[in-house]
This record gives structure tokens, C-alpha cells and sequence, in this order.
């Protein structure tokens, strides 16, 4: 009786720690012990609101066409930096699984957790988490210092005007969404420079591939590309046509995150670390 009692007092802890809350413990440790996590994010963060500091204090509103002032947008504007953002926190995702690959800590991970699934699940959590909260930081400050470098006689855009808080929540979730769609990149692929190679074909390279086409194809594809999807749609204030509406997108958004993240849990399932 006494030997049971000990195998059952033995068998609770283990299946204590064996839970996301624990899992989620030890992901956020191996991800903020890791230098590149806060070099990267602090690169995010000076290249969006650099970026839109310069952008915005070489505006000549009053060199543009009607036309052009007619379409002037200060927030979108604002957030130009995204282009090397989105890169940058993807890349932070793919590192925050293939360097367990690459240096066997993934077989420690696994030792520690076996279901691979929810270290997958807890990596994501946290990753986004983390993403998130460095998007939307950034987001309101790059937003907020291009207001103040624009000059007169050039529009403000102010948090209280139709749509330009949406387009500011948006671009500080968009990297983030980014993050967790390379992580279940990295889950497939488990090599750092193949999955960032793949990273930078989805974002810059396949929107190359569809300017041969006709213009009614581009229109088209553009709906589902991510880095379009996000400047014409998630960012921008004024409607661009042809394209969804920012709910839409963004909800299409979350749904390739999910589909990447669910192929990753797949492929870590089916194969040996």
C-alpha cells in the first residue's frame, strides 16, 4: 500500500508539469534567455518608428498633384517601416524552433514534453505574445512620432478619426501574425535558412510572380497576398479598391497562421527529432 501511495504521489507532479501552463513556462525562458529575441525586437522597434519619422518629414504635401492630396494617407504612411517588420519578426519566429533543431535541443524539449503538438502550441503562445506586444508598441509610437514630423500645410491623422486606430491595432498585429505563420514554416522545415528563404518567397517573391499576368489576375491575388494584404487593407485608412475589407483580411490572416501552425504540429508529429 505504502509502495502504491508513492507511485501515485510519484505520478502527480509529473503529470503537473507536463501541462501547457508549465510547457508555456519553460518556451518563455528558452525565448528571453536568447539574446537575438531582444535584438531583434529592438531593431523592429527603431526600424518602424525611424521609418516613419523620415518617411513622414520628407512629405511635400504641397508639391502633390489633386489628386495626390486626395489620396494622401498620414497613417498609412506612418507605417512603411512594416516592409523590413514583417521580415524581421518572422525571421524571430523561425529561429524560436530551428535552432532547437539545429543544436538537438528540440530532443530535451521533446524528452521534457512529448507531445509535440503542445510545445508547439506553448511556442506559439508565447512567441505571440511577445510579437504582439512588440507590434503594437511600436505601431502606436511609429504612428505618433510621423504625426509629429509631419509638417503643415500637410493633414494630421488623429487615434479618433474613422478608421485610423483600426489601422494602427492592425499593423502592430500583422508582424505578429507573420511570426507565428513562420513558426509553423520552421515547424515543416527545421532548417533555418530553408525556412527563411521560404519566409522571404512568400513575402516578396510570389507577389512578383503574378506582375506578368493580367491586370484582372493581379487584382485578384492581391487579395490573398500577406505583405499587400497589409497595405492595402490592414493599414490603410481610405479604401483601396479590389481589395477586402481590413475584418476580412485580417480574419484570412488568422486563418493562414492557424493552417501553418497546424501543418507544423502535423509534421513534428510524423517525423523523429
Amino acid at each position: 500500500m505504502n509502495t502504491a501511495t508513492l507511485r501515485h504521489r510519484g505520478a502527480s507532479p509529473v503529470r503537473g508539469s507536463y501541462g501547457f501552463r508549465t510547457v508555456a513556462r519553460m518556451e518563455w525562458r528558452k525565448l528571453r534567455t536568447v539574446r537575438s529575441t531582444w535584438y531583434i525586437v529592438a531593431v523592429f522597434a527603431a526600424g518602424m518608428i525611424g521609418l516613419a519619422m523620415l518617411v513622414l518629414k520628407n512629405e511635400n504635401y504641397a508639391q502633390l498633384s489633386a489628386a495626390g492630396r486626395a489620396s494622401f494617407d498620414p497613417a498609412y504612411d506612418a507605417f512603411l517601416g512594416l516592409v523590413l517588420g514583417q521580415l524581421l519578426l518572422g525571421v524571430l519566429g523561425v529561429l524560436a524552433i530551428t535552432t532547437e533543431f539545429s543544436s538537438g535541443m528540440i530532443r530535451a524539449t521533446f524528452a521534457a514534453a512529448p507531445r509535440r503538438p503542445l510545445v508547439l502550441a506553448a511556442k506559439a503562445a508565447v512567441l505571440g505574445a511577445v510579437t504582439l506586444a512588440a507590434g503594437e508598441i511600436s505601431a502606436f509610437a511609429a504612428f505618433l512620432a510621423g504625426q509629429a514630423m509631419l509638417k503643415a500645410p500637410a493633414p494630421h491623422a488623429t487615434l479618433g478619426q474613422p478608421g485610423v486606430l483600426r489601422a494602427v491595432l492592425m499593423a502592430g498585429a500583422y508582424p505578429a501574425l507573420i511570426a507565428l505563420i513562420s513558426l509553423g514554416i520552421g515547424a515543416i522545415i527545421r532548417h533555418t535558412a530553408g525556412a527563411i528563404c521560404a519566409l522571404v518567397g512568400v513575402l516578396f517573391v510570389l507577389p512578383l510572380l503574378f506582375v506578368p499576368l493580367s491586370p484582372s489576375i493581379q487584382d485578384t491575388a492581391q487579395k490573398f497576398l500577406p505583405h499587400v494584404m497589409a497595405a492595402l487593407s490592414l493599414t490603410a485608412v481610405k479604401p483601396v479598391a479590389h481589395m477586402l475589407s481590413p475584418g476580412l483580411t485580417f480574419g484570412l490572416l488568422c486563418a493562414y497562421a492557424m493552417v501553418a501552425l497546424a501543418a507544423g504540429a502535423w509534421a513534428l508529429a510524423r517525423r523523429d527529432a
